[in-house]
């Protein structure tokens, strides 16, 4: 068992989340909005460990109309356990879950569950898949996953995605050491690529919006 996950991001025409400096203002008014109406849907949203300490985000709905309890669960996959305690993901917006290893710091782990609910999941690395299972035995039936680009591939690479949805907007940023999508390890052959189907299109304000079912 596992939620229905749905991968959720903007990128510039040529595929960037971030610039080489982490730069990620990409969407438009109109496609933040959309976020937060998908947000406000969802069971929880996720993210990485490195998005985390990136930006220090919020991961609540408040680019709309809200109520405290349209908040989803927030949780982030942070395999040595470094959410930094006074972060905006550990405040009482909304509860909060990190996922982290059982080689974590032991210390760090107490000091995480004083404000959060940890979940060990894998000895090294946070097993995913596992993750999944208990976040689904918790309640959660609806999961937003917002990257970034090592997590993206690595819930892909587990077949862990149901769907993606992303906001392609009108600019190109370059950069070999910018983010995409998706990075990670990568596959050798296209005939191994993970397979969309294409459900929707949209103009949104200067944005294109595409939603596509992952083909397994």
């Amino acid at each position: 068992m596992k939620p229905h996950v749905i991968l959720n991001a903007a990128m510039t025409l040529d595929g960037k989340i971030a610039t080489r400096t982490g730069s990620s203002e990409i969407s438009g008014k109109e496609d933040l909005i959309r976020v937060h109406k998908l947000r406000k849907e969802m069971d929880a949203i996720m993210v990485g460990i490195n998005t985390l300490l990136a930006d220090d985000p919020r991961l609540t709905v408040h680019k709309i109309k809200a109520d405290p309890e349209d908040n989803p669960v927030r949780i982030v996959v942070d395999s040595k356990a470094r959410t930094p305690l006074n972060f905006r993901i550990l405040n009482n917006d909304a509860p909060a879950i990190i996922a982290v290893t059982e080689n974590a710091d032991p210390e760090k782990i107490e000091a995480l569950e004083k404000k959060a609910t940890v979940l060990k999941c894998g000895k090294d690395r946070v097993d995913l898949k596992s993750l999944m299972d208990k976040l689904s035995k918790t309640g959660i039936k609806r999961l937003m996953l917002e990257g970034g680009s090592t997590l993206n591939y690595s819930m892909l690479e587990n077949g862990l995605v149901d769907e993606v949805r992303v906001c392609v907007a009108p600019m190109i940023a370059g950069g070999s050491n910018a983010k995409t999508l998706v990075d990670g390890e990568g596959i050798d052959k296209m005939k191994d690529a993970v397979k969309l189907k294409l459900k929707k299109s949209y103009g949104l304000g200067e944005d294109l919006i595409l939603e596509y079912d992952v083909i397994k």
